[in-house]
């Protein structure tokens, strides 16, 4: 990059961009997504990395041999917006949904040996859909399956608009609507830590209220379960950047911003080191901390309250064993430390053993220990919830830690989330930690994308393209 100050290049697809610009700081989905919204609606885009790759929190990386993703990342057919990304970057039938939701749940903890149930759903209208799989759930009681039809019940009657669900923790809502302990970890928690990042006595209400409803629901298939097939970066890197090339975007990874500042002519300074991008809008969709900092004054009424909205942890343990020992996709677990595993012995490229990925969200006790610590801990457990485990040799043990992984979706972080526009004309905020109405998911990470596109378009008098809200239609 050159010193001096210029402005971003022009995009190549039409003459109708000149002299409208926008400048994406950060490469993870949100940003990717406004970058690609705003280009395809004619837009000149330059976006801006600092890290060596594109994807944010979702990435993939080598370890010898293997192709290793940071972190399991699953989507839900209710998560609209991500598949439209999926669509966009031509990647959709390399993260494939199920057929019918179906989890394989383990419990570990009962006296006669492990027992395996399923959450699944039938081809019935919501809320029948459940009904088969909630009565043959083997790890809850016949009052205790009764007491969460209930609960759902009244869950589905919440209005998600209601600011009050905000203040109040999921947990405690359970308890005053007859849930045992037994079924907050069988099944409530089962579900919410993996989609929250919070245990139900840790989570908002509403944001809880809004996964449970919009997942389970809302439509039959809401929750069928998709996952990629191939290393993350793969999708978020790769594809990603083969779709913003040919959308005409300027990709610079390894480009820190320093700082964003509005100019008297009404147009935005973006300082990298060794040049200055000048531009008429900007989208800054990096984390809410780097975004306080990179804030002009008086872009937000309280920008303390960016510091304000917590974060937690997800921890990752990886093991590679050498010989099959897990013949479904995946497995939940009760009754044990372990959450969710994950067979990612395909996508890794590992051609002989099996590779199991164990998803640990909420793991603020864990995100530390050492990883001697957490072998000693992990290795009886998948051998207790897989038996083929007991007599598997172990080629390689090693784990991944995201101390940031998400914000803390804690009662009252709702009033802490800004929303897409600021104070400042031009500048805009994107992120899973916007006011989405999502949790810190792929899917609200887009959303945000699109809502600041939105309204940076609006603001430079561009059409919407079409194609990108088409996933309102199908939501």
């Amino acid at each position: 990059m050159s010193d001096g100050s210029r402005p971003a290049p022009e995009h190549p697809a039409t003459a109708q961009a000149v002299g409208r610009s926008a400048v994406v700081v950060g490469g993870g989905l949100a940003g990717i997504t406004a970058a690609l919204a705003l280009a395809d609606a004619g837009v000149r885009v330059t976006l801006l990395e600092g890290r060596p790759r594109l994807g944010g929190l979702a990435f993939s990386f080598q370890r010898g041999d293997l192709t290793v993703d940071n972190g399991q990342h699953v989507y839900l057919r209710c998560c609209t917006a991500y598949r439209w990304f999926l669509d966009r970057i031509e990647g959709a039938a390399l993260a494939p949904l199920q057929d019918r939701l179906d989890v394989p749940v383990v419990d570990v903890a009962k006296p006669e040996g492990r027992r395996l149930g399923r959450l699944r759903r039938d081809p019935l209208p919501v809320p029948l859909h459940l009904g088969r799989g909630l009565a043959g759930y083997p790890h809850l009681s016949l009052a205790e399956r009764a007491a969460v039809g209930r609960a759902a019940l009244a869950l589905k009657a919440l209005d998600l608009t209601d600011p009050a669900l905000d203040d109040q923790d999921f947990g405690g809502w359970l308890t005053a609507h007859g849930q045992s302990a037994r079924a907050v970890e069988a099944l409530w928690d089962l579900v919410g830590v993996a989609t929250l990042n919070a245990v139900a006595g840790d989570a908002s209400l509403g944001l809880a209220a809004m996964v449970f409803k919009t997942g389970l629901l809302s439509d039959p298939g809401a929750a069928d379960i998709g996952w990629a097939h191939v290393p993350l970066g793969e999708l978020h890197d790769r594809l990603a950047r083969k779709a913003l090339d040919s959308a005409g975007v300027r990709t610079e990874v390894r480009t820190r911003v320093t700082s964003v500042s509005l100019n008297e002519n009404g147009r935005w300074s973006v300082q990298v080191p060794g040049e200055t991008l000048e531009t008429d809008a900007v989208v800054l969709a990096v984390p809410q901390r780097e975004t306080h900092d990179l804030l002009p004054p008086g872009a937000l009424d309280a920008p303390e309250r960016l510091l304000a909205i917590g974060t937690a942890p997800i921890l990752n343990v990886h093991v590679v064993y050498d010989r099959t020992v897990l013949a479904a996709p995946f497995v939940a677990a009760v009754g044990s430390p372990l959450q969710w595993v994950f067979d990612r012995t395909a996508a890794s490229g590992l051609r002989s053993g099996q590779y199991l990925a164990v998803s640990q969200s909420a793991a603020q006790d864990e995100i530390d220990l050492p990883v001697a610590d957490l072998r000693a801990r992990y290795l009886p457990e998948l051998a207790r919830l897989i038996p083929g485990a007991r007599t598997a040799g172990v080629r390689d043990f090693f784990v991944t830690r995201e101390r940031t992984a998400t914000f803390a979706p804690a009662p009252g972080v709702g009033r802490l989330r800004p929303g897409a526009r600021t104070k400042a004309p031009g500048l805009y905020l994107a992120g899973a930690w916007t006011a989405t109405g999502w949790p810190a998911t792929m899917e609200s990470a887009v959303r945000s994308g699109v809502s600041a596109a939105d309204a940076a378009l609006s603001a430079l008098g561009r059409p919407r393209p079409s194609r990108l809200f088409a996933f309102e239609e199908a939501a």
